[in-house]
C-alpha cells in the first residue's frame, strides 16, 4: 500500500479555520442556524468547527448535533452486522440554516441518508454541506459540497483515510493506493 500525505497536521489546521472563516461570511453570527455532523466521523469535524468558531466569534452560543444515518442508507441490507452511532440533537431545525458535516464526499450516499435522517427532526430552510475532503469523480448522486477543505482527484479504487487527533493521535488526511494502481 503506497501512503501520500494530503494534509499535515499544521495544513489540517488552516483548512479548519479556512472553513470557518467562510462559514461567518455566510451565517454571520450563526443565530439562525445550525450545525450538524454525520456519524461517525463527520462528529469529529462538526466539533472542531464549533470550536474554532467559538474562538473567532466571542463564544456565542452554537447549535451542534450529532445525526446517524445507518437506517436511512440504501446499502443498510448489504452491510453485515449493522451497529448504528448516537443521535444527538437536542433542538429543532425547522426554518433553520443546516450546515452538514462529513468528513469526506465520495459517492455522495451517506450525505443522501443524512438529508432523508436529518428530516424526522423539522423541514429546514436550507441546506449546505461542508467537507474536509471532496473525492470529486467518483459521485453517484448529484451532491456538492458548498463548503470544501481539499479536493482530490482519485480513482476509485483508491482510499482517503482521515487521521483524528481523538483517534489516532494526530490530525493528518492520506491518499492510500493498493500498490498494483501506483503510476
Amino acid at each position: 500500500m503506497d501512503k501520500v500525505l494530503l494534509l499535515t497536521p499544521k495544513a489540517f489546521d488552516i483548512t479548519i479555520t479556512r472553513l470557518c472563516h467562510e462559514l461567518i461570511e455566510n451565517h454571520h453570527d450563526f443565530s439562525s442556524s445550525a450545525i450538524i455532523g454525520l456519524q461517525p466521523r463527520g462528529t469529529f469535524l462538526a466539533r472542531r468547527i464549533c470550536n474554532e468558531l467559538k474562538k473567532l466569534l466571542g463564544d456565542k452560543p452554537l447549535l451542534l448535533g450529532s445525526l446517524d444515518v445507518t437506517f436511512f442508507r440504501d446499502d443498510i441490507r448489504r452491510k453485515d452486522p449493522i451497529i448504528p452511532s448516537s443521535t444527538q440533537i437536542d433542538f429543532h431545525i425547522e426554518n433553520k440554516k443546516v450546515i452538514l458535516v462529513d468528513d469526506v464526499l465520495f459517492t455522495g450516499r451517506t450525505i443522501r441518508s443524512g438529508l432523508d435522517a436529518m428530516l424526522g427532526f423539522g423541514r429546514p430552510e436550507k441546506v449546505e454541506l461542508l467537507v474536509l475532503i471532496d473525492r470529486r469523480y467518483s459521485r453517484h448522486l448529484p451532491i456538492q459540497a458548498d463548503y470544501v477543505g481539499k479536493e482530490v482527484d482519485s480513482i476509485g479504487s483508491e482510499r482517503v483515510k482521515v487521521e483524528w487527533k481523538e483517534t489516532e493521535g494526530e490530525d493528518k488526511v492520506w491518499l492510500l493506493r493498493s500498490l498494483e494502481n501506483k503510476s
